[in-house]
C-alpha cells in the first residue's frame, strides 16, 4: 500500500471471479474507467449524472487498488469484473466518446470521508433492478434533471462529510510489501507500518501485545506482536514479516477497519505518517542525512568506486554523486535520490561489509552493528553500547551512567533519551548509526586519553 492514494498508471483485470482461472488482462486506468462507465452506464444522460457515476467508479477502483484488496489475499491482480463483487469490464469493448472525454477531464479525482485519507467505497447499483446503500445510477440521472452537480449528486448518497479530490498525482503503484523481510534489528517505515497495523488489529485480537512505541525499530516489542498474530492466524511463528505474514496483516488490517466497505472505519493521516522521510535529495540536511553519510562512508572504504563523502549531515554536490555511484553499482537509475528501496539496499550492503570486515580496518570503536538497538534488545552490541554510554557519562554530566548488563533496559532507555537531547538528535530512545557513531568517537576519544596518561576518569573496555 502506497503511503497515500494515487492514480495507477495501470491496471491488471481478472476477466471473471477471482477464484477463477480467466484471463488477466493490464490496462491503462483511463482506458479501464472509460469501458467501466461504458459498460454500466448510459451517454445520453445529464453530463452531471455520468460525472458522478465516473467518480464512484474510480472511488470504488482505487479502494481496491489502495488496500490491496485481491493481492491480500494471494492473487496477482488488482480488481476483477464480476459485476458480484466488483463492477462491469468488458475486454476489447468500444467506449462512448463522450464518456471517453469525460474520464479524460477527471480521471484522477476521486471522493474520500473528511478526515480520511482511502478512496471511498463507492457502492454503486442500478436503482431499479436492485438496490444499495450507496449510489443509484438512475437516481443520479433524477438528480442531474433537477439541476445538482456531480459533487452534490454524490453526497445525496454518500453524505455531507465526504469531498472531492482532484488532480491526484498519477504513478506506476508498486506492491507495498518490503524488498527483505522484517525482523529483530531492521527498522525503517515499512516496520513502523506493520507496527501500526499490529496495534489496530490487537483492538479485534487482545491477545497481540501492544507495541508501545511505534517508532519504526523492530525490537522485542514487535517480535513478539509478530509472533502472537502468526499463531492466531496459523502461520509460522518465526517473528519474521515476510510476505505470507505481511499480506496477512494487511488483510486483517483491512478487515477490522471495514476499508472496503462504505461503513469503513475510515484510515487516517496520522496512521500513515512515517517517522523517517520517504526521500532524501540535493538541499536536505540533518540526522537523516548524517545516517545516510555514515552508511556511504563505510560503503566507499570497502568499494573505493564508490566516493567517499564528509560526514557533516549536508546532502550537497559530493554526496549526491556518491549515491549516483551507488545507484549504477546496484541496478537503480542514478537519480541521486534516495527512496526506501535504494535505502534498505544500501542498509543491506552495509551489514554485508561489517560482517567481514576485518581487523585492520577498524580502528578506534568498533562500527554501527547494522541493526538498532531499542528497549527489550540483548547481546554483545548492548553491552557495547552499555561501555559507550559510560563513556560518554564521564564528559558529559548530563548523561547517566549505567549498569553494563547486556540487556537494554529502562536504565539504558534513559541514558539514550538523555544522549540524544543533548546531541540535538530525535528523541526516540533507538540507537541507529548516527548515535552509535557519535558514542563511539567519545568512546575512542576516553580510552586513548586514559591509555596515554591524559585523562583520570574510569577505566573502560568493551567484553569480548
Amino acid at each position: 500500500m502506497t503511503r497515500e492514494p494515487v492514480i495507477p498508471e495501470r491496471v491488471r483485470v481478472h476477466l471473471g471471479p477471482a477464484d477463477s482461472g480467466a484471463q488477466t488482462v493490464t490496462v491503462s486506468f483511463p482506458d479501464y474507467i472509460k469501458n467501466v462507465a461504458s459498460s454500466e452506464i448510459y451517454p445520453t444522460w445529464p453530463d452531471e449524472a455520468i460525472k458522478a457515476n465516473i467518480i464512484a467508479e474510480i472511488s470504488f477502483a482505487l479502494n481496491r487498488i489502495y488496500t490491496e484488496y485481491y493481492p491480500a489475499k494471494g492473487y496477482d491482480f488488482d480488481i476483477t469484473n464480476s459485476t458480484a463483487t466488483d463492477q462491469a469490464f468488458i475486454y476489447g469493448r468500444d467506449v462512448y466518446e463522450n464518456i471517453s472525454m469525460i474520464v479524460d477531464e477527471i480521471f484522477n479525482s476521486y471522493i474520500v470521508r473528511q478526515g480520511n485519507v482511502e478512496p471511498l467505497f463507492a457502492l454503486y447499483c442500478d436503482g431499479i433492478n436492485t438496490t444499495c446503500d450507496g449510489l443509484s445510477q438512475w437516481g443520479s440521472v433524477t438528480l442531474a434533471e433537477q439541476g445538482l452537480d456531480a459533487l452534490e449528486i454524490l453526497k445525496r448518497y454518500f453524505g455531507d462529510n465526504i469531498e472531492l479530490i482532484t488532480g491526484a498525482p498519477i504513478m506506476d503503484v508498486m506492491p507495498s510489501i518490503p524488498g527483505r523481510p522484517l525482523g529483530i534489528g531492521t527498522y525503517g517505515n515499512d516496520v513502523a507500518f506493520i507496527q501500526t497495523r499490529l496495534n489496530r488489529i490487537s483492538v479485534n485480537y487482545p491477545a497481540i501485545p501492544k507495541i508501545y512505541s511505534v517508532d519504526g525499530a523492530f525490537g522485542v516489542e514487535t517480535e513478539n506482536a509478530v509472533r502472537q498474530f502468526q499463531k492466531i492466524f496459523g502461520l509460522t511463528q518465526d517473528g519474521v514479516v515476510g510476505r505470507a505474514t505481511w499480506y496477512k496483516i494487511q488483510l486483517v488490517y483491512n478487515a477490522v477497519k471495514r476499508l472496503s466497505d462504505l461503513s469503513s472505519e475510515g484510515l487516517t493521516f496520522d496512521e500513515i505518517t512515517t517517522p523517517f522521510p520517504d526521500r532524501l535529495a540535493v538541499g536536505d540536511e540533518g540526522f537523516f542525512v548524517y545516517g545516510l553519510q555514515y552508511y556511504l562512508r563505510w560503503i566507499s572504504l570497502s568499494n573505493p568506486v564508490v566516493p567517499n563523502v564528509a560526514f557533516d549531515g549536508i546532502f550537497g554536490p559530493e554526496t549526491e554523486n556518491a549515491v549516483k555511484t551507488f545507484q549504477s553499482l546496484y541496478g537503480f537509475a542514478p537519480t541521486g535520490i534516495v527512496d526506501d528501496d535504494l535505502f534498505e539496499t544500501m542498509f543491506d550492503v552495509y551489514r554485508g561489509i561489517i560482517e567481514t570486515v576485518s581487523d585492520e580496518i577498524v580502528t578506534g570503536a568498533p562500527p554501527f552493528p547494522g541493526e538498532v538497538l531499542k528497549l527489550g534488545s540483548e547481546g554483545d552490541n548492548v553491552r557495547i553500547l552499555q561501555e559507550f554510554i559510560n563513556a560518554t557519562s564521564s564528559v558529559y554530566d548530563e548523561v547517566p551512567p549505567v549498569a553494563v548488563t547486556g540487556v537494554f533496559d529502562e536504565e539504558t532507555q534513559s541514558a539514550v533519551y538523555a544522549a540524544q537531547a543533548l546531541f540535538d538528535y530525535p528523541i526516540t530512545g533507538v540507537v541507529g548509526p548516527v548515535l552509535w557513531d557519535t558514542f563511539g568517537i567519545i568512546y575512542s576519544t576516553v580510552n586513548d586519553m586514559a591509555e596515554s596518561g591524559q585523562w583520570s576518569g574510569r577505566e573502560m573496555s568493551v567484553e569480548e
